[in-house]
């Protein structure tokens, strides 16, 4: 499969909420699959299937800084079962809002639930960056962006930023 396009904000498939996967398919295997190089290939840590206009509660992720390679995780249906007190503020990007960041605020650990790509559900705690990832990806899949943590100005300076940036490369 050739490496997919990502969508860029503002593109009203990046605020639909995602759909659940009912059958883990072969094709939804390929997919997630695919996701993964195309991340790679971005170069980004994460990816969610609405950013490829694939709108399923789908997400890959690699938060695996060392030299030993990757350490890719495919989550089917992920979802957040707990979450800390503690919080941490980091700066966060996107692949669909390129060259733009912002300080967000999120819990410092999280409890995931998920199906792998072999179906087999999966419960782990993730904190740092492996955290801010999949709440970043996670967020995707109901439709919310990382600029939505910002103030309301930030917001409107990023999205006309990138409605320039599609004009510019012509991209619907």
């Amino acid at each position: 499969m050739p490496i997919k396009s990502i969508l860029i904000h503002p593109e009203k498939r990046l605020r639909a909420k995602a759909v659940e996967i009912i059958d883990l398919t072969d094709e939804y295997i390929k997919l997630a699959d695919n996701m993964l190089e195309t991340m790679y290939a971005a170069p980004g840590i994460g990816l969610a299937a609405p950013q490829i206009g694939a709108l399923l509660r789908l997400i890959v992720l690699d938060c695996n800084k060392e030299e030993s390679g990757v350490q890719p995780l495919q989550m089917f249906n992920p979802k957040i079962t707990e979450i800390s007190e503690e919080r941490d503020i980091h700066e966060e990007g996107c692949l669909s809002i390129p060259d733009q960041f912002g300080e967000v605020e999120r819990p410092s650990v999280v409890s995931v639930e998920w199906v792998d790509k072999r179906g087999i559900e999966k419960k782990e705690t993730f904190e740092g960056l492996w955290a801010r990832c999949i709440q970043h990806e996670i967020d995707h899949l109901e439709g919310k962006l990382f600029i939505d943590y910002l103030t309301p100005l930030r917001r409107q300076l990023i999205t006309r930023k990138m409605k320039k940036f599609k004009k510019e490369t012509n991209q619907k």
